[in-house]
């Protein structure tokens, strides 16, 4: 049982957001104040274990520090009419669990408190943004089996964005009839948190979730970069990975995520002698990041034969390393497609399923080191 605190300014959403948490099961209502100075000095004696904090024009950052020393075993959930995501990395330092819009809902105040205080309130997310300088390079199977793939082994939530606004595939890939898309998450960005945002994601799994894209190619429009922005920056809230795939080419969508992600697989398949020229070209621009090396990374798809010496060979031929390759196995994506799989799933041993989990392997390892300084 929450006993909660709930600290709100305005008397009239104090009265409204009360009655919400009485009526919310698993939720009682310890106490409430207007002010935060009375919070801070009368509160303790009714031992709240969470706290929701009205942040709204004020200095959040001390606010919240404030509470948290206050009452360091009491849960922060700090309260605004608009959620900014410029801020809620600092939020969260200072020691709030995340952040709520108001007024709220009891489903939704539930819903927080699981994503951000019984799963944790910082996801750390890994985001992996899938370019390809031309089209037609496989990285749709590929990041619907790397989610996959990725879940299975590491036991954690992943998400998927299909950024590509004007022939994205995502969701016929999955077979999914998606009653909200990346559309509908855009326009109603400004009024949402990352809770209220996951509504719009289509499970297709326990742990991998979809925000599939447009359903119409002249939807693009209705997508704006900075609310695109918006969205990738929730979701990094929600997943311990966001996959994103994004249209061929450098254009304004592809570089506002790439700009946005931990990595940057660039993907081409080995179908003809001008993938390796389009490849240089696209890593010649990504060079322009200080890091690089560390954020720009290079995927072959298709490739045959699938072996550690051409992974080699490949490397050698484009003057950069190589991260990943794989097989051309195109009849077992089509069959495991056919019966609504993964071809992780239908045939886990053969050679795609194989360098999928190889290069999830990879991805979760990639983290053990930020871990390792987390914890020291």
């Amino acid at each position: 049982m929450y006993r909660v605190m709930l600290v709100e300014k305005d008397r009239l959403m104090l009265s409204k957001l009360s009655a919400v948490i009485e009526r919310t099961p698993g939720f009682t209502m310890a106490v409430r104040y207007q002010s935060k100075q009375d919070a801070l000095g009368q509160g303790r004696m009714f031992d709240p274990n969470l706290i929701l904090l009205d942040i709204d024009n004020e200095n959040a950052i001390p606010l919240i520090e404030s509470f948290h020393q206050s009452y360091p075993n009491a849960d922060i959930l700090g309260m605004a009419a608009e959620w900014r995501p410029e801020s809620a990395t600092h939020l969260i330092g200072a020691g709030a669990r995340g952040c709520l819009i108001k007024p709220f809902t009891g489903v939704e105040l539930q819903e927080a408190v699981r994503e951000f205080v019984t799963e944790g309130s910082e996801k750390d997310c890994e985001t992996l943004v899938f370019f390809s300088p031309k089209g037609k390079s496989g990285k749709t199977t590929l990041i619907a089996n790397l989610a996959e793939a990725l879940a299975r082994r590491s036991h954690e939530q992943v998400g998927i964005i299909d950024a590509d606004l004007q022939f994205g595939d995502m969701a016929v890939f999955f077979n999914l009839a998606p009653k909200s898309t990346i559309v509908e998450a855009a326009r109603d960005v400004r009024f949402l948190s990352p809770v209220t945002l996951k509504r719009y994601y289509v499970p297709v799994s326990e742990r991998v979730h979809v925000l599939c894209g447009t359903t119409k190619p002249n939807y693009i429009d209705k997508v704006s970069i900075p609310q695109l922005e918006n969205i990738i920056r929730m979701s990094k809230s929600l997943f311990r990975y966001l996959l994103i795939d994004v249209p061929p080419g450098f254009n304004p969508t592809s570089i506002a995520a790439a700009e946005n992600s931990s990595v940057t697989y660039l993907c081409a398949m080995i179908n003809g002698a001008f993938e390796m020229d389009h490849m240089r070209r696209a890593l010649a621009i990504f060079q322009d990041w200080d890091d690089a090396d560390e954020r720009a990374k290079v995927i072959f798809t298709r490739v045959s034969p699938c072996t550690e010496q051409k992974r080699r060979e490949l490397e050698n031929e484009l003057g950069h390393p190589v991260a990943a390759i794989i097989p051309n196995e195109y009849l077992v994506v089509s069959q495991a497609a056919d019966n609504g799989q993964m071809a992780t799933e239908l045939q886990p041993d053969n050679p795609l399923a194989k360098s999928v989990d190889r290069l999830a392997e990879q991805i979760i390892g990639s983290r053990a080191p930020q871990a390792a300084r987390r914890s020291s």
